[in-house]
């Protein structure tokens, strides 16, 4: 969202508080009126339950329904407990039936018994059946209403039927084809269906090579397959066989920014936060990032320990001391930009786990040339603050401490994927502690064969 979109958001907000404060509904209503719902969403999210809740029902039931779409899960949890069963009912009926499962999900034990019995059994049965996925899958994310076909159907006849179905669907412009089964045959776009000879079969233009995803997959993964095939949707599978779902393009992009805000933080060595940084409480933030903090502190104690333990070396040649920062640090850097890069190829499905030897040998041909091409700037200051024996001992440090930061920063991502963890959790301050202790072990062993050669043997 732009600066001036947030601006006239915030502008928004405050007139509509003024205008109920005023007791004006129709001046409310005249600031909505040319609002798409995202939008009413965006200046509701300002306020609070109460004129959240007033505002609401001065909307038609379906643009009430979507606008409470819109809202944060935890917005829509605190209206829900503030609305009549009745009501909740109602606005339970006209919403996207993932975002009902949703809302579902966040609702007490009680509450969701309480709400039931008011539903009819279709809409009390699909809204169990997508609660009951895992929370990160695809069947998590997928919506039940999606268009069908079968195979023997003409285009007139699936353009007339699609027409009938269209307002309780969330896409028509792909219609997937089944079989008797209902397991998944074919995908036919709206556009050949209209460019089609009216009388010819669905199964005589459909496409058979349709991709797909099943429920337990990841919804990330499932975000990646919509991005390949550039699809609109991509339709879920369960263990049969059989269609129970897709997931929109929308959804995808939900996923999308979701599995990037997570992978922020975690490149911060942050836990992820379910709520908005500005809406995050002190105690909130202070939870997320303790843990790693101080499992930091602890790595951090390496660089200490091995900087005491070649004390003689440091105490005969202070000059070293100049130095130590800098190499380290490269270090660091080099391996972040690494597991930046590793992390992303990952992520999109550019590398998998085979490919960790290949791209090993590249990673440690670039990371040398780089080091030395940093060994040849570094080693000119060296001569001019140590002389030629610091100069060399920086400039062997450089290279290698480079070539074992980037290592340590491409090859983390992979281990822990083979862990089954997520390689976002190779963050740049973890890589940095890695490799800061390399580099103080790496720089002094070096410097002590080089300038001690009595203390090294």
């Amino acid at each position: 969202m732009t600066e001036t979109t947030t601006n006239t958001t915030l502008i928004l907000a405050k007139a509509i508080q003024e205008f109920l404060r005023a007791g004006n509904a129709e001046s409310v209503r005249v600031v909505l009126r040319d609002q798409h719902p995202a939008d009413i969403a965006n200046i509701l999210a300002g306020l609070d339950t109460g004129p959240t809740l007033t505002v609401l029902r001065m909307l038609s039931p379906v643009d009430q329904a979507c606008t409470f779409g819109y809202l944060p899960l935890e917005q829509q949890v605190a209206i829900a407990r503030a609305l009549g069963r009745r009501d909740l009912v109602d606005l339970i009926r006209n919403m996207e039936s993932d975002e009902r499962a949703d809302l579902y999900n966040r609702l007490s034990e009680e509450e969701q018994e309480a709400l039931l019995p008011g539903l009819a059994q279709a809409e009390r049965d699909d809204i169990r059946k997508l609660a009951a996925y895992r929370e990160g899958t695809a069947g998590a994310i997928m919506t039940s209403d999606y268009a069908t076909l079968t195979a023997g159907l003409t285009a007139a006849q699936a353009i007339a039927k699609l027409r009938r179905e269209a307002p309780d669907k969330e896409t028509i412009y792909e219609a997937y084809v089944v079989d008797d089964d209902r397991r998944l045959v074919g995908a036919v776009s709206l556009q050949d269906l209209i460019l089609a000879d009216p009388a010819a079969t669905i199964g005589a233009i459909m496409r058979h090579d349709v991709p797909f995803a099943r429920v337990e997959d990841d919804q990330a993964e499932v975000a990646r397959l919509i991005a390949r095939y550039d699809a609109i949707a991509l339709p879920v599978i369960n263990g049969g066989d059989k269609l129970v779902g897709i997931v929109t393009y929308d959804d995808a992009m939900d996923v999308a920014e979701q599995e990037a805000t997570e992978d922020f933080h975690r490149h911060g060595s942050m836990a992820a936060m379910a709520v908005s940084m500005k809406d995050a409480t002190i105690a909130t933030l202070y939870r997320k990032r303790v843990f790693w903090l101080v499992v930091l502190v602890f790595g951090n104690i390496f660089s200490g320990a091995g900087i005491a333990y070649f004390e003689d070396t440091i105490a005969a040649y202070v000059a070293l001391v100049f130095f130590l920062p800098l190499l380290i640090d490269s270090g660091g850097n080099a391996g972040s930009q690494a597991a930046t890069l590793m992390v992303r190829a990952l992520a999109t499905g550019e590398v998998v786990m085979r490919d960790w030897t290949r791209m090993l040998g590249r990673e440690v041909l670039v990371a040398a040339g780089l080091g030395v091409t940093m060994a040849v700037a570094v080693s000119l200051l060296g001569l001019y603050r140590g002389g030629a024996e610091i100069a060399v001992v920086v400039a062997l440090t450089m290279v290698l401490v480079v070539v074992v930061g980037s290592v340590i920063g491409m090859s983390l991502p992979f281990l822990l994927s083979r862990f089954r963890f997520d390689p976002a959790t190779a963050s740049g301050p973890l890589i940095t502690s890695i490799a800061d202790a390399a580099g103080v072990i790496i720089y002094f062993t070096i410097a002590t064969a080089i300038l001690l050669p009595d203390v090294a043997g």
